[in-house]
């Protein structure tokens, strides 16, 4: 039993899905973020921050002492429409958020099908909107950030401006940094407007999606190509001709596959068709065109060594985003620059209290 301090007992609950062996926390304020932050520094006590808990399956983490909601810390902070700016907390869930922008036609661009997960772990898990080859990943549409690092100081990174270029860049570090860095509490966001005009365009095959010289997204589903249209009614309507496939109004996002093991497969966008001949039968997949990502599933991980070395041996990876770390390496090659990511995390983290293992190499 974790002899943690009275000042924070109040705060235990029961978290859907974290590990049971854990003491369950859901801070208030940001004051409660430090506190537990400096008092788990102090002992050595490993933190896992639980947003939605949608992408707790990648890495190789460390068994935790405490696992910390953000589930209090979700609030719209301040939303200027006109500006295309908001700042909202860590917790707020992504499809509350864009449910409410959509109100004005604005969108954070972030993954269409959310399936609960918190603004603050899409962010530390550096995962993108389907529409990110037109309207960029999701490190560009964060302009400051707002965290407590592992030792419980509380810093921030950026400005509210779309125009801002002084100070250190660790408002992009932490994308993808999956908390190493600190806890995100707050984060500022670049919104985009949503045209008027939207539309879903099955066609027969890849190469018919040429004829749209920068379409929304083009996905690929086990054998399915869809070109996604946005713009004016009338830019649609003659685009959706042009294409001449089987349309309907709106944008029909599909999920992403579901399976025991569930990857991402990296690679030059140019070798995503050769990709995709290379995954063992029953693998389901959805293939991001442009981008150069592919999200797939398996019941098992037969295969999967051949298509990570094909994969770096070309610059990329295969990334397992959910499945067994003990049978099979979440990462692949650790990074060129991996000492100096230790040396990185230490400044932030000197204890590596928060989300141990998560990283690369076991950082």
């Amino acid at each position: 039993m974790i002899n943690h301090p009275r000042h924070i007992s109040w705060l235990e609950v029961e978290i859907p899905g974290a590990p049971d062996s854990a003491f369950q926390l859901a801070p208030r304020s940001v004051r409660d973020v430090t506190s537990i932050l400096r008092y788990s520094s102090e002992k050595g006590l490993a933190v896992q921050v639980w947003g939605g808990g949608t992408h707790s399956g990648y890495g190789t983490p460390v068994k935790p002492d405490f696992v910390m909601s953000m589930e209090h810390l979700g609030e719209v902070e301040r939303w200027e429409p006109d500006d295309l700016t908001i700042v909202v907390g860590a917790g707020a869930r992504v499809d509350r958020v864009e449910a409410m922008l959509a109100e004005r036609n604005q969108s954070l661009v972030m993954p269409e099908r959310s399936n609960g997960a918190t603004l603050g772990g899409v962010i530390a898990a550096g995962v993108s909107s389907l529409r990110r080859g037109r309207l960029y990943a999701t490190r560009e549409r964060v302009l400051e950030v707002t965290m407590v690092t592992g030792d419980g100081r509380l810093i921030r990174s950026g400005g509210r401006v779309v125009k801002n270029v002084t100070g250190y860049d660790i408002h992009r570090l932490v994308v993808g940094a999956f908390g190493a860095l600190g806890v995100i509490v707050s984060v500022c966001l670049k919104l985009m407007p949503t045209p008027t005009g939207a539309a879903t365009v099955e066609i027969d095959e890849l190469a018919g999606a040429g004829v749209i010289a920068r379409p929304l997204s083009v996905l690929e589903t086990d054998g399915s190509v869809r070109v996604y249209l946005q713009g004016t009614e009338a830019e649609v309507a003659a685009q959706v001709s042009r294409l001449g496939g089987r349309s309907e109004p709106g944008l029909d996002w599909p999920a992403d596959p579901e399976g025991t093991w569930q990857w991402s497969l990296r690679v030059p966008p140019v070798l995503v068709g050769e990709a995709l001949a290379r995954l063992r039968p029953g693998w389901r997949y959805l293939a991001l065109h442009g981008v150069g990502e592919i999200r797939a599933s398996s019941e098992s991980h037969d295969g999967a060594e051949d298509l990570r070395s094909w994969a770096e041996s070309l610059g990329g990876n295969l990334v397992m985003c959910k499945g067994d770390s003990g049978l099979f390496d979440p990462w692949g090659k650790p990074p060129v620059g991996l000492d100096l990511q230790r040396r990185i995390v230490a400044e932030f983290d000197p204890s590596r209290v928060l989300n141990p293992g998560r990283l690369p190499g076991g950082v």
